[in-house]
């Protein structure tokens, strides 16, 4: 048995699949990073900074639902 080191993966019909880890995971990433820093440093409590861990995950899906909404007119 070897390993393959590729970022190819076989499903069970023998096609390879390659995974997509494009530029907008990373532009993510940092957009998750910044608003974490940003909701931690407004905190005035413990709790009021893992609610803003929360926010920031999920503040992307808010702003989507509101630029659709915005746009429905």
């Amino acid at each position: 048995m070897t390993t393959d080191n590729n970022s190819s993966t076989n499903d069970p019909e023998g096609r390879k699949h390659m995974k997509n880890n494009g530029m907008l995971s990373g532009i993510y990433g940092m957009a998750f990073i910044g608003a974490v820093v940003y909701f931690i440093q407004h905190a005035a409590t413990f709790w009021a900074g893992v609610f803003g861990l929360f926010k920031a995950l999920f503040w992307p899906a808010v702003l989507m639902y509101k630029l659709l909404e915005f746009l429905k007119m």
